[in-house]
Order: structure tokens, then sequence, then C-alpha cells
């Protein structure tokens, strides 16, 4: 029973991560080919629940393979990733769109 959640969690895992991958390309494309551009960089302090260092360092790749963001530091604690984000309109939901959506299913996958 625990394999076949795990492979449920990773199918859903590269769906999700497909989707957000295919939908920041589109977003980062447009800006670029459009004469206005929308981008309003700026840095975010994620929180991390993630500790082990498999863990921290599939959530920071996974960030940086993501069209637009790019992992920049982790705290020394390890408590805290820095982000840095092309279109950060709003901070506290980006940061709540890492820790729920990516960061939970990072959890989910790598502790079941």
């Amino acid at each position: 029973m625990k394999r076949l959640m795990f492979v449920l969690y990773s199918l859903e895992f590269v769906l999700f991560y497909v989707w957000e991958v295919m939908h920041s390309n589109l977003r980062v494309a447009y800006d670029a080919i459009t004469p206005d551009h929308h981008a309003r960089p700026g840095i975010v302090a994620i929180p991390l629940r993630v500790q082990s260092d498999l863990e921290i360092l599939l959530l920071a790749n996974l960030i940086s393979m993501t069209p637009g963001t790019l992992s920049l530091d982790i705290s020394t604690d390890r408590s805290t990733l820095y982000v840095h984000a092309m279109f950060l309109d709003d901070p506290e939901e980006m940061r709540r769109e890492i820790i729920e959506k990516m960061e939970g299913r990072v959890l989910r996958l790598l502790r079941g």
C-alpha cells in the first residue's frame, strides 16, 4: 500500500510540476515578447518546514527550475529560503503558494 501511495504522489507531483513549468514559461515568454513589461521582481523569504538536506535540495531546485523564480540562499539555521521572483505582485501570495503547493507536495512525496 505504501508503494502505491508513493507512485500516486509521484504522478500527482509530476503533473503539478509540469503544469507549473508550462504556466511559468508562458508568463515569462509573454512578458518578453510584449512591448510593455509586467515584471515586478523582488525577493521573498519562505519559512521552511522541510528539514533534511534532500528535502531542502529538492525544493530549492524545483523553485529554480521554474521559469521566473530562483532560489538565492538559505539561512544559516536552515529555517528560511530566500527566493527571487520575476513577478512578485503579492509577496504573501507567493509565500503561500510555495509553502502550500510546492513544499507541501515535496513533504508528502518524501515523507509519505
